[in-house]
């Protein structure tokens, strides 16, 4: 099932594109957002390496056992000049207070602690990913949301074959926002508007009735002969639920989505008309999510 961590990788890497820089992994995104959205770990997922920051972990567990949060990530969370603008709440008191020394060292030991704990348990993620990940067909959708909150499509484009999620979720990331012929590819400037959506598809069936599917449940790839050619196309799970279709309105759509000309009455008398329905939920992200997950990040230390 797809998860936010995997729209933000999607953002990540198409971020990265636009910025030439290299993106973080699958991986690491989703350790960090797992840890940015202060998910509980499962027993066993500390790295046993390196002694001397376990015995500093050790030594800042007492000071956070009473928040529950990594000491850097309550500090993140908390107003600071540090954090983003749209975060940013100023202080009321005219003289804040001098951290004492001993303070101020205990506040650099936890820190440096949880960055270093972050920083193996990267490692390790690296190591076990493709023990771990199950490969899925999977598309990536970009919208551009208005101030009102409607969306719009802005770009659409998946893959029926199973992909190895990191390569795939990048690869068709950047398929989707670069090479839709139906838009111009996504600029810097648009980045900001932005929602990505992640549909990992599942449960193929053939269905020898064209009705034999559920709106909102499934999606429909079709094939079928017109005028000697063969023709095919896509609608994913929540398509004809969002645009209010019936299921014979959503298969004339389908149909015309492939280059069908015919009338709309006529589109059972189609040769060799192949229907097969899917499953898949689409999850979904803003820019804004993304952006305040990379600031976080970011004041950990990694760019």
């Amino acid at each position: 099932m797809a998860t936010q961590a995997h729209c933000a990788y999607c953002f990540e890497c198409l971020s990265a594109s636009l910025e030439k820089r290299q993106p973080l992994s699958l991986s690491q995104v989703e350790l960090t957002w797992k840890k940015y959205n202060d998910v509980p770990e499962e027993d066993g997922d500390e790295d046993e390496e390196d002694e001397e920051d376990e015995d500093m972990e050790d030594a800042s567990e007492a000071h956070d056992h009473n928040t529950h949060r990594p000491a850097a990530i309550s500090r993140l969370l908390a107003p600071s000049p540090s954090t983003a603008s749209s975060s940013s709440v100023p202080s009321t008191s005219s003289t804040p207070p001098v951290p004492s020394d001993a303070s101020s060292a205990t506040s650099k030991s936890s820190s440096r602690s949880s960055f270093f704990s972050l920083g193996r348990r990267l490692k390790k993620a690296e190591k076990v990913q493709r023990s771990t990940v199950d490969d899925h067909p999977l598309f990536v959708t970009w919208n551009t949301v208005s101030k009102s909150g409607s969306r719009n499509l802005r770009g659409c484009i998946g893959t029926f074959e199973a992909q190895e999620l990191d390569d795939g979720l990048k690869s068709y990331a950047l398929t989707s926002a670069f090479d839709d012929t139906r838009f111009q590819p996504i600029s810097p400037r648009e980045l900001q508007n932005l929602e990505c959506g992640v549909t990992l598809l599942t449960n193929f069936e053939p269905i020898a009735d064209p009705m034999n599917w559920e709106i909102g449940k499934h999606g429909l790839r079709i094939s079928f002969t017109y005028h000697s050619r063969r023709y095919g196309s896509t609608y994913l799970p929540d398509v004809a639920r969002e645009q209010g279709w019936t299921k014979e309105e959503t298969m004339v759509s389908l149909m015309r989505k492939a280059g069908w000309s015919g009338r709309k009455e006529d589109w059972r008398k189609v040769a060799d008309l192949n229907v097969i329905r899917y499953q898949g939920h689409q999850v979904r992200i803003e820019y804004r999510e993304w952006r305040e997950w990379r600031d976080w990040l970011e004041g950990q230390g990694f760019n």
